[in-house]
């Protein structure tokens, strides 16, 4: 491979865990005229200062990574020092700011995708903030709701390891229909819907193909076909997927549009996986200023800063998804080898958060047992 392909690194964490903390430190910069953190906000929105503190805390999902001094440079402009707390994937993100939210683990969320997005609303956890950076309106056409903001999306798709069907002598499959045919048994890892949001929004992707009433019946004869269901995407992407660089036994993996890149050999050349296209489900992520944050100043001002250019052309290498951003250019390599699909499979907000629960305990009864 390329470069090491680490999104998202989706392993299960436990609901209490903080994760790592890291903090970005100010390079000599002078602190904020007002060095109080600012005062508590309210559901009905900031109420804070006209000043920001001296830090801010950003709650994200365990993938959050932005290259090397970026959040020096964010330190530099502002005086305000980033201290990122991680307590998992996005499923136990949202979790932890449900659990937590009448004290508040930070003051800034970033991770909440569209697959819980609802969810993170209703509870009350962050509330409302029109952002003043140039690509809020980009972000717009992605809205989820008062209280979200759009910071990148992609698509969750079925990858494809080239070589392995080339030396095996057999066609790649292309629909979600075919992953359930005799010559595909065994083939197949995808993560664990209930503890990886991929492995959710494939069976969003399943829903929005098959319907409420056909759905289970699909993922029953993923079953007899033989899938397997790793515990996140880290195990299904490099233990089980023969391309993903430990020459697992299985090259049918569910990953990324944006993952192909990723494995073009040293010295150029051709990816050797791909994405089928017409297996995937749009994933967009979203940042908040959380409710009852400490400096909601501060949220709000690195709210900006992840739409500003500077991160969003960033996004592509470091997070490996689609910045919202129409200002910013992709890599030269993402229009020939991370293409979206032109029609992904959707489910409406309102029915995901209607219906999460239920779903989520039919997969479980039908395919783990």
């Amino acid at each position: 491979m390329a470069r090491a392909f680490t999104r998202p690194a989706l392993a299960l964490a436990a609901l209490s865990a903080l994760g790592a903390v890291l903090t970005a430190c100010s390079s000599g910069s002078a602190p904020a005229a007002d060095p109080t953190s600012g005062a508590p906000s309210t559901t009905s929105g900031p109420t804070a200062p006209a000043t920001a503190g001296t830090s801010v805390t950003l709650v994200t999902h365990d993938s959050f990574a932005l290259s090397k001094g970026i959040l020096e440079d964010f330190t530099k402009q502002t005086g305000i020092t980033v201290k990122v707390v991680q307590p998992g994937d996005a499923g136990v993100l949202v979790n932890q700011l449900v659990l937590t939210k009448g004290a508040p683990l930070g003051d800034l969320t970033f991770g909440v995708d569209n697959s819980f997005a609802t969810r993170a609303i209703d509870e009350g956890v962050v509330v409302p903030y029109a952002s003043k950076a140039p690509a809020a309106t980009d972000a717009a056409t992605y809205a989820a709701g008062d209280g979200l903001t759009a910071i990148d999306y992609g698509d969750v798709c079925v990858n494809v390891d080239h070589a392995w069907f080339t030396q095996h002598g057999k066609a790649e499959p292309t629909t979600l229909d075919d992953l359930t045919k005799p010559e595909y048994k065994d083939l197949l890892v995808v993560p664990n819907a209930v503890t990886s949001s991929p492995g959710f929004a494939f069976l969003l992707a399943t829903i929005g193909a098959k319907g409420d009433d056909g759905w289970q019946d699909y993922w029953t004869a993923l079953k007899k076909n033989g899938l397997k269901v790793a515990d996140g995407w880290s195990d299904a992407y490099y233990t089980d997927f023969s391309g993903g660089g430990a020459d697992g036994p299985r090259p049918l993996v569910l990953s990324y549009a944006s993952s192909p890149p990723y494995t073009v050999p040293k010295g150029g050349g051709e990816p050797t996986t791909g994405a089928l296209l017409d297996t995937c489900f749009r994933q967009v992520e979203y940042a908040g200023v959380l409710a009852g944050a400490k400096n909601p100043v501060g949220a709000q001002e690195l709210l900006d800063f992840l739409l500003s250019d500077e991160v969003q052309k960033d996004i592509p290498t470091s997070m490996y998804m689609y910045p919202v951003s129409t200002s910013v250019a992709l890599p030269a390599d993402w229009a020939k080898y991370a293409p979206l699909a032109t029609k992904p499979f959707t489910v409406a907000p309102d029915e995901i958060t209607k219906n999460r629960q239920q779903w989520l305990a039919q997969w479980s009864a039908t395919v783990v047992g």
